[in-house]
């Protein structure tokens, strides 16, 4: 079984005192922030990349993938609140730590998807093919994104004695998402980072094979992810709410499955029309 003497703090700058001011105080970076900040950089350069191979005007995109960004911070943050929300009515201080957690990522996906599709609806790029477009990039940066969830010790798995086990360390994991010290826990974190690089690679083999149509990428994310998530959802350690006799995130993959389905079924049954350029700013 391994160790996780993790790293939460990446590092500390100690200003020094100045003349009138006194001490300042150190600057905390944490791993978790670089990390997340990566993957949304990491992910939106592969969407742009992405959208040079399919003629899509790159600065729409590049505008859009902005405001994906802006709105899953948002939306993550949002679905843990509800989740949660009896802890923190409970204690309203632990509104501080909302701010500086990650949130739920089906909450990000779900305001996400929302605000880009009226982003596009807006700006007149073509629907499936920008969210085609978008699909890898979100798997990137989720690979990215939970090896800081595994950095910070937060979306920590059940008590374990499989040989794999990973046993969590660090007293500001503890402090701050409430990870157990010193207990071997199954790394989900590692488990979904490994999903996700799965699904990109598939995506990525794939989406130039078989009969292409616009919204196969997307959807087949869709059904790949939900289908992964509910299986790693057997695993967690960690309070993440209920919905009937499912955690949260199984409750919307247990939706999002067979919408996928059908979806993949209709748009691959439809004529598929000629790609439509985003209209030029006025």
């Amino acid at each position: 079984m391994g160790s996780a003497d993790m790293h939460p703090v990446l590092f500390e700058w100690r200003i020094p005192s100045l003349p009138g001011l006194g001490a300042l105080g150190p600057v905390t970076i944490y791993t978790y922030g670089v990390l997340l900040a990566a993957a949304y950089l990491g992910g939106l350069q592969l969407a742009i990349i992405q959208a040079k191979r399919r003629g899509l005007d790159q600065t729409r995109v590049l505008d859009l993938g902005i405001y994906i960004i802006i709105s899953a911070l948002v939306g993550a943050k949002l679905l843990l609140l509800i989740t949660d929300f009896q802890s923190f009515k409970d204690n309203p201080r632990a509104l501080v730590d909302l701010l500086r957690s990650g949130g739920v990522f089906y909450g990000g996906l779900i305001v996400a998807v929302i605000v880009a599709l009226w982003y596009i609806r807006r700006i007149g790029l073509p629907l499936w093919t920008t969210c085609d477009v978008f699909a890898p990039g979100i798997a990137l940066g989720h690979v990215v994104g939970r090896f800081g969830c595994f950095f910070a010790g937060c979306c920590y798995g059940k008590p374990t004695t499989v040989p794999w086990a990973i046993t969590f360390t660090s007293p500001y994991a503890a402090a701050n998402v409430g990870t157990p010290l010193n207990v071997p826990l199954h790394p989900t974190q590692l488990y979904e980072a490994g999903a996700e690089a799965l699904i990109l690679i598939i995506l990525l083999a794939t989406e130039s094979r078989g009969r292409r149509f616009a919204g196969r990428t997307f959807w087949l994310y869709m059904l790949m992810y939900a289908i992964s998530r509910y299986i790693i959802e057997m695993f967690r350690g960690d309070p993440r709410g209920t919905v009937f006799i499912f955690s949260t995130s199984q409750f919307i993959s247990v939706i999002l499955v067979p919408l996928a389905l059908a979806m993949l079924i209709y748009l691959g049954r439809r004529e598929s029309p000629a790609p439509k350029l985003a209209r030029k700013a006025a």
